[in-house]
């Protein structure tokens, strides 16, 4: 069974560009090899794409939507990635889930709350090593994919 492909055009640069990315980015999953199960419900959501009738921005936000959507199942059930994937995730976790905490703390302690924000770039150099060592094994172990997702 193979990924069907999508068969949108339209006149805007910005929908194109997310068009195109969207098409390497199937073309990319279609060289895995990928259980029929993640196949047909990529397909699915290809189909959905195929039969919108959205135009424009609408048609944007529906594509970035389903590739996020395929993302995250290949993610969860066969850790197939794109680049970067880890880092752009475990950024954002480390400012909250780190960061924040950091940067409460050490404003408390010094007895001035603006100091808060000095914990988010802790935070966020703590996400950002993670996800690039998360990024790193998946490269080694074949399980991501050559294409950054804008």
């Amino acid at each position: 069974m193979e990924i069907i492909e999508l068969n949108k055009n339209d006149s805007n640069i910005k929908v194109n560009n997310a068009i195109e990315q969207f098409k390497q980015f199937i073309k990319l999953l279609s060289d895995k090899k990928l259980p029929i199960s993640i196949i047909e419900k990529i397909n699915f959501d290809i189909a959905e794409l195929n039969s919108s009738q959205l135009v424009g921005n609408s048609l944007s936000h529906l594509i970035k939507k389903k590739q996020n959507k395929i993302i995250r199942l290949t993610e969860k059930e066969l850790k197939i990635v794109p680049k970067n994937y880890y880092r752009n995730l475990w950024m954002v976790l480390g400012m909250s889930g780190f960061g924040l905490p950091l940067g409460v703390a050490f404003g408390l302690s010094m007895g001035n709350i603006g100091l808060l924000a000095i914990g988010l770039p802790i935070g966020m150099a703590i996400g950002v090593l993670v996800g690039s060592k998360l990024d790193k094994k998946a490269s080694e172990s074949g399980k991501q994919l050559d294409i950054e997702l804008k």
